[in-house]
């Protein structure tokens, strides 16, 4: 580190505790909340490239996906959420499987995706047999691309639905193709927070009892936080000490996503809970503490720039992050809130991760390089 940078760590408010990070020591609670408190994000950002650089010097990767919304039927009516519609509401609509794996066998022949990231609303009308027969045929048509699909909560209404138990629901899953889970439903894991947010949805503990289930039956996952819904720091430190906690027990989280809520068009802002997005600043912020809160835990995290966009993301790639997440063709759920287009090639990831002076690489489900770019 040059001597600016050493003077400029030391004279911030947190300088203990960056000190003890580069040192490898694991945080407390009241380190995260003093990190989420502080208003020095460079010296921040310093530390998360630091940590980043550690580990992938300057390569950052990407996967080419598709998000596959495969309905919007809900019954948990989440306030955040702008794509949901309630069971009989003329915009509802449920894929046939058939219409399900002629997506991604499309997908694959014309953009080549290597993963199909399959999420949906909490629909009460589908069995398990739906996404056992969907899985199936997905991995009979293109075994080539891997299944990171339905998130804990999707998980935990399948199980409702077919008075199981999640362990169950996920074994069955898992013998019908299903790779990995990705982290929706976390939101804050405070369940103050979600009693106000998402009432109907999962707790926290039961989200987190999902993820440990999958992790014992060899199923890896993402963790994700979707913040600026209105939580204090305490609220958003204990998220990440819950997430770190699970991951020294299990080893069972691939990456680590931090993302802004968006407003727009959601009952949140229509009540007045929240009027504005919290910006790229906070995005920068989130991106430099979880790389040092998850250090030689959770090696990946992605720039979130399906709600920040992608000169945002390219900073998040110098602030600690070090994937840019995934392709995006057919996103409904962020798009729903009209906020920007969702719609991302590979090739404009390619340029935006060169424009910065990284190496790009293609990767897969597991995170292991498949292309260098």
């Amino acid at each position: 580190m040059s001597f600016f940078v050493q003077e400029l760590i030391q004279k911030s408010d947190i300088s203990d505790i960056l000190d003890q990070v580069l040192h490898g020591k694991r945080l407390a609670l009241n380190d995260c909340i003093r990190l989420l408190r502080s208003d020095n994000p460079y010296a921040l950002g310093i530390i998360g490239n630091i940590l980043r650089e550690k580990i992938f010097g300057k390569v950052a990767t990407f996967v080419n996906n598709i998000i596959l919304n495969y309905t919007n039927v809900c019954i948990t009516y989440c306030k955040f959420c702008a794509f949901y519609r309630a069971p009989g509401d003329s915009e509802g609509y449920t894929l046939s499987v058939d219409d399900v794996v002629k997506r991604v066998a499309k997908a694959r022949d014309q953009f080549g995706i290597s993963q199909v990231l399959m999420q949906g609303g909490h629909n009460p009308d589908l069995r398990i047999e739906y996404y056992e027969e969907a899985f199936k045929t997905i991995k009979e048509k293109c075994p080539d691309v891997a299944i990171h699909g339905l998130s804990a909560s999707e998980i935990d209404t399948i199980s409702k639905v077919e008075r199981s138990n999640t362990k169950e629901v996920l074994s069955r899953l898992k013998e019908a193709g299903l790779d990995t889970l990705p982290g929706a439903g976390a939101e804050i894991l405070d369940d103050d927070v979600k009693s106000r947010i998402s009432p109907l949805k999962i707790k926290s503990d039961e989200w987190l009892n999902i993820m440990k289930q999958a992790h014992e039956l060899g199923i890896k996952s993402s963790a994700t936080m979707m913040y600026g819904t209105g939580e204090d720091y305490e609220q958003r430190g204990r998220h990440l000490v819950k997430i770190a906690e699970l991951q020294e027990k299990t080893g069972g989280f691939m990456s680590f996503i931090p993302w802004s809520f968006e407003p727009n068009n959601t009952k949140m802002q229509a009540e007045g809970m929240i009027k504005y997005p919290s910006g790229g600043l906070e995005l920068l912020k989130m991106i430099a503490i979880s790389r040092i809160v998850f250090s030689g835990l959770i090696d990946h995290l992605q720039s979130s720039w399906l709600t920040n966009g992608i000169g945002m993301a390219q900073l998040a790639l110098t602030y600690g992050a070090d994937d840019f997440g995934g392709t995006l063709i057919g996103e409904e759920v962020v798009s729903a809130t009209g906020a920007r287009s969702t719609e991302l090639t590979s090739d404009k990831i390619i340029t935006a991760i060169k424009q910065i002076g990284f190496q790009a690489h293609e990767r897969n489900n597991f995170y292991d390089t498949i292309r260098v770019h």
